[in-house]
């Protein structure tokens, strides 16, 4: 048989081997940036079958960049064991760590995949499936059949949990909110759009944005969560700029409450077979 037979059998067994397993997901999320990767990485290694759809061809959101294309990023000192367990090289200076963003999302992109979770890039969430009035999965097509405008159907996902980490987008939210399912959001700001999310964050705030982004992490619609720069652009809170640790938090809150809700699923059915 010829080699580059070989190759491409085994990379489309491969492939489809792996997005068969991500067609019924405990979790699901739309974005691979800083805090879906906390998220999945926090689930994952816990055994929750956790799969992300990313629309660009490069996982990690804006961790890459650092600020202004110095790829180099901050964190607060109270992550320092959180980086230590990733492995990754830091700088000290008072209440804050540098790191090489290169390497931090490496890291971050290593640990989750090792621990279970699947990557999907160039695969952008164009939906969300809805059961009974709550969000039950997300609907994909491939990105470039999107940026092509192909009239090209998609397919679906199925999920217990579904998680917007679409970044300043907020893309599943306004999917709910342009069609009146989702009529209102929190936040104090003016500058919402017929959407029901902010066109733009309020101006640069990296103390608050960190304290903003982690407290608005949370379930805006049943089975429909919002982290990260979603989470600011929902609530209408301060942009902080090239400081990540309010995102790897809002990950982690994230994990934290989905987890609760997947044990409570669990309980459910226990219930339920008892009966």
């Amino acid at each position: 048989m010829k080699k580059d037979l070989i190759i491409s059998r085994l990379i489309v067994e491969s492939f489809f081997e792996k997005l068969n397993k991500g067609l019924e997901v405990d979790v699901a999320i739309a974005g691979c940036g800083p805090s879906a990767l906390a998220l999945s990485l926090a689930l994952s290694k816990k055994g929750y079958k956790v799969a992300i759809f990313e629309a660009k061809n490069e996982p990690g959101g804006g961790i890459w960049g650092g600020g202004m294309m110095f790829n180099e990023l901050v964190l607060e000192r109270e992550l320092k064991g959180y980086v230590e367990e990733l492995g990754v090289n830091y700088k000290e200076f008072g209440e804050f760590l540098v790191v090489d963003s290169v390497h931090f999302a490496s890291a971050l992109l290593y640990h989750t995949t090792k621990a279970g979770t699947l990557v999907f890039n160039n695969v952008f969430v164009e939906d969300l499936v809805m059961y009974d009035k709550r969000v039950s999965g997300v609907v994909i097509n491939w990105m470039p059949t999107i940026r092509e405008r192909l009239h090209v159907d998609p397919i679906s996902v199925i999920a217990k949990f579904t998680v917007d980490g679409t970044g300043h987008p907020a893309n599943l939210v306004r999917l709910l909110s342009k069609r009146g399912i989702l009529l209102s959001v929190t936040g104090s700001t003016e500058n919402l759009c017929s959407c029901g999310t902010v066109e733009y964050e309020f101006p640069m705030d990296a103390e608050n944005g960190e304290k903003f982004v982690v407290e608005g992490t949370r379930e805006i619609y049943p089975g429909l969560y919002v982290m990260g720069m979603a989470a600011v652009s929902v609530g209408g809170g301060p942009r902080m700029g090239p400081i990540f640790g309010g995102m790897i938090l809002s990950g982690l809150r994230a994990a934290e409450l989905i987890e609760d809700g997947l044990r409570r699923e669990v309980a459910k059915i226990d219930r339920e077979t008892r009966i």
